[in-house]
C-alpha cells in the first residue's frame, strides 16, 4: 500500500509540478515582421539605387550603405526606446507637441530646400525630415488629449473642435513647406481616431465633408498640384512630361507580371523612372519579384496593422485608455500612408512623396517607424507584466488558502505521526512532508492551488496509514 501511494504521489508530482514555461515578455511575431519588412527593404533600395548612386557617387552601393546605416540607427533608437514606460508619454505628450511645433518652425526658418520643397533640417552630416517625428509626436498628444477629455469629445461640439485646431496649425506648417502628403495622413489617422474613441457620426461625418473640400481646394488653386492630378487621371495624354513618372511606373508593374523578371533584373531602376528608391520602391519591387512579392509585404504590413490595433483593443479592455489609442493611431498611420504610397506608384492615387513603412530609403522615416514599433513593443509588454503580477497575486492567495486547508487536514493525524516515529515512518515521511507541510521551502517556492494541496494531502494520509498498519 505504502508503494503504491508513493508511485502515485510521484506521477502526481510528475505531471503538475512542472515548472511553467516561460513566455516572451515581447511579442516576438511583431519584431520579425519589423525585420522581415527592414531586411526587404535593404534588399530592394540596393537594387533599385545602384544605376543612380553609380552615377552620382562613383559607387554602386552608396544608398545602400547609408540605408545599412539608417537601420543600425533605426534598431538602435527603438531599443532605446523601449526602455521608457508608457508613463513617460502620458506626461510628456503636450511638451512633444510644442516639440513638433518647434520643429516645423525651424525648418521654414532654416531647413533645407531639395526639388523646391523645404522639408529638412542639416545638422552637420544629418539631415532630418521634420515631419517624421512631428506625426508621432502629435498623435501622442491626440491620445493624451482623448484621454484627458472624453467626455468632451464625445457629449460636446467644443471638446472635438479644439483637437482639430491643433491639427489645423499643424497642418498649415506642413502645407507651407509644401507637403500635404503628410497633412492627408495625419488628417486620415485623426478621423480615425476620433471615430474609435466615440465621437458622435455627424460630426465625424462633418469632419469627412470639410476634409475633403480643403483638399480639393487645396488642389485647385496650386498649379503643380492640380497638374499632378491631371496626369493621374490620364498619364499617357502626357508620357514624356507631367505624365512621365507615373507611366514608367505603370510599365514597371506590368513587367512583373506574376512572379517578376527576378531579383536585379528591372529595366526601369536604369534612371528610366526617377526616384526609383524612395517613394516608387515599389514598383521596383513589383518588377523584379512580381505580383507575388507585392503580395508579401501588403501581407506583413497588413500583420502589422491587425497587431496594432489588437494591442490598442486589449489596451483598453485593461483600462489603459492611452495606450489603446496611441496603438490606434499608429496602425491607422501606418496602413494609410503604406495605401497612398502603393496607390501613387500603381495610379490609383495622384503621386505624393510618403515612404512605404520600413521599406523605402530614407533615415527620418525609418527611425520614426522604428520607434513606432517599438511604442506597440513597449504597450505589449506591459499589458503581459500586469497580467503577470495580476496572476501572481491570485496563486499567492490561492497558495494561503491551500495551506489552511492542509494544516486541517494533517491536524486529526498528529498524535499518530507522534507515537509511531519509527525509522520507517522517517523515510516515509521524508517522501510526504516537503509536499504536504505548507511552512516548507518547496510550498514557498512553488505555491499550488486548493485542488493540488488536497489531492497531495491525501495521498500523504493514504502513506502514514499504511505505515501504522
Amino acid at each position: 500500500m505504502m508503494l503504491t501511494s508513493t508511485k502515485l504521489s510521484a506521477l502526481f508530482a510528475a505531471k503538475h509540478d512542472k515548472p511553467q514555461q516561460p513566455k516572451y515578455p515581447y511579442d516576438a511575431t511583431l519584431v520579425l515582421i519589423a525585420l522581415a519588412l527592414m531586411s526587404i527593404g535593404v534588399i530592394i533600395v540596393t537594387s533599385a539605387s545602384m544605376p543612380v548612386a553609380d552615377r552620382l557617387h562613383g559607387n554602386p552601393f552608396h544608398f545602400a550603405i547609408r540605408h545599412g546605416i539608417y537601420i543600425v540607427g533605426a534598431i538602435l533608437a527603438a531599443i532605446a526606446v523601449l526602455q521608457l514606460p508608457m508613463q513617460f508619454w502620458r506626461v510628456t505628450n503636450p511638451y512633444l507637441l510644442f516639440a513638433a511645433i518647434g520643429l516645423l518652425l525651424a525648418v521654414l526658418l532654416i531647413g533645407r530646400t531639395v526639388n523646391g520643397s523645404t522639408r529638412w533640417l542639416a545638422l552637420g552630416p544629418i539631415t532630418i525630415q521634420a515631419a517624421e517625428p512631428a506625426k508621432l509626436f502629435f498623435f501622442a498628444y491626440l491620445a493624451g488629449y482623448l484621454v484627458r477629455r472624453y467626455e468632451e469629445v464625445t457629449e460636446n461640439l467644443k471638446g472635438f473642435i479644439k483637437p482639430l485646431g491643433v491639427f489645423f496649425l499643424l497642418a498649415l506648417l506642413l502645407l507651407l513647406q509644401p507637403d500635404l502628403g503628410t497633412v492627408v495622413v495625419m488628417f486620415a489617422t485623426t478621423i480615425g481616431l476620433l471615430f474609435l474613441a466615440g465621437a458622435r457620426l455627424w460630426q465625424f461625418f462633418a469632419l469627412v465633408f470639410v476634409g475633403l473640400m480643403a483638399v480639393v481646394a487645396l488642389i485647385v488653386f496650386e498649379e503643380y498640384r492640380l497638374k499632378r492630378v491631371t496626369s493621374f487621371l490620364d498619364p499617357w495624354a502626357d508620357p514624356f512630361g507631367a505624365g512621365y513618372q507615373l507611366t514608367q511606373s505603370l510599365m514597371a508593374y506590368g513587367r512583373g507580371n506574376w512572379f517578376g523578371q527576378g531579383l536585379g533584373n528591372s529595366l526601369q531602376k536604369l534612371e528610366f523612372l526617377p526616384e526609383a528608391h524612395t517613394d516608387f520602391v515599389m514598383a521596383i519591387l513589383a518588377e523584379e519579384l512580381g505580383f507575388v512579392g507585392v503580395l508579401a509585404v501588403l501581407g506583413l504590413i497588413l500583420w502589422m496593422v491587425i497587431k496594432a490595433l489588437h494591442i490598442g483593443n486589449h489596451a483598453l479592455e485593461r483600462g489603459r485608455a492611452f495606450d489603446g489609442f496611441l496603438s490606434y493611431s499608429i496602425g491607422i498611420w501606418f496602413s494609410f500612408q503604406t495605401a497612398v504610397n502603393i496607390g501613387a506608384s500603381a495610379g490609383i492615387l495622384p503621386t505624393k512623396g510618403l515612404t512605404l513603412p520600413l521599406v523605402s530609403y530614407g533615415g527620418s522615416s525609418l527611425i520614426i517607424m522604428s520607434i513606432a514599433v517599438a511604442i506597440l513593443l513597449r504597450i505589449d509588454f506591459e499589458l503581459r507584466v500586469d497580467g503577470v503580477q495580476a496572476l501572481n497575486r491570485g496563486e499567492k492567495r490561492k497558495a494561503k488558502a491551500s495551506a489552511s486547508n492542509a494544516e486541517d487536514l494533517h491536524t486529526p493525524d498528529s498524535n499518530a505521526l507522534d507515537s509511531n516515529a519509527s525509522g520507517s515512518n522517517k523515510s516515509a515521511g521524508a517522501n510526504a512532508s516537503p509536499r504536504a507541510t505548507p511552512n516548507s521551502s518547496s510550498a514557498k517556492a512553488k505555491p499550488e492551488d486548493e485542488g493540488k494541496a488536497g489531492i497531495k494531502a491525501i495521498l500523504a494520509r493514504v502513506a502514514e496509514e499504511a505505515d501504522n498498519d
